[in-house]
């Protein structure tokens, strides 16, 4: 049973496609660059059904709103888009399942939140080392700014809309 979820962020919305039951150990899959969740449409039948896997679409690709113009797309900000998607899913500890650059943004933020994540299987990756201090204080650092940029975001008020009739009043 496949089901599509639709989970808010500030630019828009991150598509998923979940699989399997709710009450499973949960499975984060992470598709490769310019790929979306469907890469695990045929994967996903043949794993343990057992689990709950979602299958995110990250920002920019398949059914995922688009960063605003100008705005990049780089592989922090993807590791931030996992911590929004676990926060939205209501996920404190999952697996994750990462394909080539999928992989790659799995496991930098497998080292960023090591206490979040159960299990990490890459397929397709490539070699991930991280080897020296200086690499474990750019890791401190990029988590203080994704939880920080996630508090300020939680802290507002959602913005408002007004019309064109509304504006000229």
């Amino acid at each position: 049973m496949i089901s599509e979820l639709k989970l808010a962020v500030p630019w828009g919305h991150i598509a998923a496609k979940a699989w399997g039951s709710l009450q499973g150990p949960p499975v984060l899959c992470l598709h490769g660059w310019l790929d979306n969740a469907n890469s695990f449409d045929r994967l996903i039948p043949l794993l343990p059904q057992d689990f709950y896997y979602v299958a995110m679409d990250f920002g920019g690709h398949g059914l995922s709103s688009h960063y605003g113009p100008g705005v990049p797309y780089y592989l922090q900000t993807f590791v931030s888009e996992i911590r929004r998607v676990v926060a939205a899913l209501k996920w404190n500890r999952f697996s994750i399942l990462g394909h080539s650059f999928g992989g790659v943004v799995g496991a930098t933020f497998s080292c960023t939140f090591p206490e979040m994540v159960d299990k990490l299987i890459l397929l397709d990756a490539p070699l991930f080392l991280l080897e020296s201090n200086e690499m474990e204080n750019l890791l401190r650092y990029k988590r203080r700014t994704i939880e920080h940029v996630l508090q300020v975001e939680a802290s507002q008020e959602p913005s408002r809309t007004f019309s064109l009739k509304q504006l000229l009043q």
